[in-house]
């Protein structure tokens, strides 16, 4: 008999990595977003770092998303 444990089996978390180009002007915008980032933290991150940090934000963020999720779709 298996033991009813109270934490769940924990999901995948291999990292899918993803090759994508940008704009140099997005680029440039990511650059600047990094140093404000540093500035703000003390702390330097590379832009592929924050990258996924801020497409979190973003779905997280976004209401219209996050119902139609809620949903099942």
């Amino acid at each position: 008999m298996l033991a009813e444990l109270r934490l769940p089996k924990l999901p995948d978390r291999v990292p899918v990595k993803l090759a994508i180009s940008v704009t140099p002007e997005l680029h440039h915008a990511l650059t600047d977003y990094a140093r404000l980032y540093e500035e703000t933290y003390g702390q330097a991150e590379p832009v592929p770092d924050l990258v996924p940090a801020m497409l979190a934000a973003f779905l997280d963020g976004d209401r219209a998303f996050r119902r139609r999720k809620g949903r099942g779709k």
